[in-house]
């Protein structure tokens, strides 16, 4: 019975005629179309944009807030020099135009050079920061009003901007103190730096504003105005604010080579002193930004959002 059932095994090196069907891979549509999206795309742009700021930035790194709060403080550096060495022009303005009183005028320019001295030492050396900020914010004050100064637009969106600079200041130096009256219910450093620094970061961007709305339009001007204004608002919501800002001091440099060059001015040339003035203010936001990119936005942004989710 058994030798009439044959039974063939296939060999093992047998080869069917026909390709068996194979598998395809499975291929997830949706992440698919996430990668296509614009928006994403950008995500990842800014991302590594963001890792090659870091990379870079890390020789800098430890010596950026020293950095920061040079540039911060240069602009009255200079302003206390400029008052030095034109002291009777100084003074015929302000008792000309002003109508300051003889006596005043003088005590009004004492005053704002030895407290942009001494408190912008202070700032750089670390050594009472708040009274350093707190001098530094009321000479900003004090001269809007003295050289009537304080309804212009272009200086109140330049000022605001080293307000900016300051409060970074100010924010830094509460890292770095223990809090006092520790049994008292009230906000502790940290919420108060936090605070301080959502408010720095928002000033340090009116100089931008203040560069967008003013002067002679141009494709070149249109252009920088777009890519500027779009790293302000990241800054402003604290996204990549690192790398936004990083991006914003280089454009800021350019810009204050190319536009403020007072060097190429001849010294009698009245527009001398205002491009001198603009360039040095210009270093002092580049140098708060250099402070937002080394403490970062605070944790009133979506950047530290993010880490909770």
């Amino acid at each position: 019975m058994s030798s009439r059932i044959n039974i063939n095994r296939v060999p093992q090196s047998y080869t069917p005629a026909y390709d068996a069907p194979r598998a395809r891979p499975y291929v997830d549509s949706s992440s698919q179309s996430f990668q296509d999206d614009p928006i994403s795309k950008i995500k990842q742009f800014a991302a590594k944009a963001e890792d090659m700021v870091d990379m870079y930035s890390q020789p800098l790194r430890p010596h950026l807030p020293a950095i920061g709060r040079f540039l911060i403080v240069v602009t009255f550096l200079e302003d206390a020099l400029r008052i030095l060495t034109q002291w009777s022009d100084q003074l015929w303005y302000l008792q000309r135009h002003r109508s300051f009183p003889w006596g005043i005028s003088h005590l009004f320019l004492l005053i704002n050079v030895l407290t942009m001295l001494g408190a912008s030492g202070a700032v750089v050396a670390q050594r009472y920061t708040e009274y350093a900020v707190g001098g530094l914010l009321g000479v900003v004050v004090l001269q809007g009003f003295g050289y009537g100064l304080i309804f212009d637009l272009n200086f109140f969106l330049r000022n605001l901007s080293v307000i900016g600079g300051l409060i970074m200041v100010f924010s830094e130096s509460m890292s770095k103190r223990k809090a006092k009256f520790a049994g008292i219910p009230t906000l502790n450093d940290q919420d108060r730096r936090q605070y301080f620094q959502l408010t720095g970061r928002v000033l340090l961007i009116f100089l931008f504003i203040g560069f967008v709305i003013q002067g002679t339009w141009s494709i070149a001007r249109v252009l920088v105005s777009i890519i500027g204004l779009g790293l302000c608002g990241m800054i402003a919501v604290g996204f990549k604010a690192k790398w936004a800002s990083a991006f914003l001091v280089i454009l800021l440099s350019i810009f204050n080579v190319v536009i403020n060059n007072w060097w190429s001015v001849h010294s009698k040339h009245p527009q001398r002193d205002f491009l001198k003035y603009d360039f040095f203010q210009t270093l002092s936001i580049v140098g708060g930004l250099l402070l937002l990119v080394s403490q970062g936005p605070g944790g009133f942004s979506v950047d530290e959002k993010k880490k909770e989710f």
